[in-house]
């Protein structure tokens, strides 16, 4: 893998973990309620589901691009489209459930269940396989060692997802007003978006 093609896996990591979802719902619930270490907890049993999603999906990534190239053509195709598919719907997304997590009160917890409620969002949740699934063929070499670029892929992805969660858990105790800012979420959605459209493209035509 070349530092072009990673740095362009970087980019397009980067705005799928940062933009708000499920897990990204929980640890500021997490944090407005209980507080930084609650969010770890359920960042950890989150990375775990990914990894074990991960895993599953590129055992079936790989028997594919060592059997045939058409099914590699087609998983590209796939993971360009869906990046155009999760462009549009961040560009269309109303961000009505972020200000929810805005209510609550401290409370004690339990750390198990925590973790428990962390790896269930990560292992229930469609997105991430799909992400595993078609994006990784479209910056995938099928000459070179295909569980090399499945650990350099991976450890980015959950490394990522680490400090997303950890820093989204800081800046909801901290700055709470930022995430009740709607001007400021839908100028996030709208630029994210446009960004997921022109790599869905670009890469699916040119990659």
């Amino acid at each position: 893998m070349s530092m072009d093609i990673y740095l362009n896996y970087l980019l397009i990591a980067f705005l799928t973990i940062t933009s708000p979802g499920a897990a990204i719902l929980l640890a500021i619930n997490n944090a407005m309620r209980m507080d930084l270490r609650a969010v770890l907890y359920s960042t950890l049993g989150n990375i775990l589901g990914l990894l074990l999603l991960a895993s599953v999906a590129m055992f079936g990534v790989g028997v594919l691009l060592k059997t045939s190239s058409i099914f590699f053509t087609i998983l590209k195709w796939a993971g360009g489209a869906y990046l155009v598919y999760l462009g549009i719907g961040q560009m269309r997304n109303h961000h009505t459930h972020l200000t929810l997590a805005a209510k609550g009160h401290h409370q004690r917890y339990d750390q198990w269940a925590l973790f428990r409620k962390g790896f269930l969002v990560a292992a229930t949740n469609p997105k991430p396989i799909l992400f595993f699934s078609v994006i990784f063929p479209l910056f995938m070499d099928p000459a070179r060692s295909t569980l090399m670029q499945f650990w350099i892929m991976t450890g980015t992805f959950l490394a990522i997802s680490f400090m997303s969660l950890m820093t989204y858990g800081y800046l909801s105790i901290h700055t709470k007003a930022w995430f009740l800012d709607e001007a400021k979420l839908k100028g996030f959605y709208q630029v994210s978006g446009a960004l997921f459209v022109m790599m869905g493209i670009g890469l699916a035509w040119f990659g």
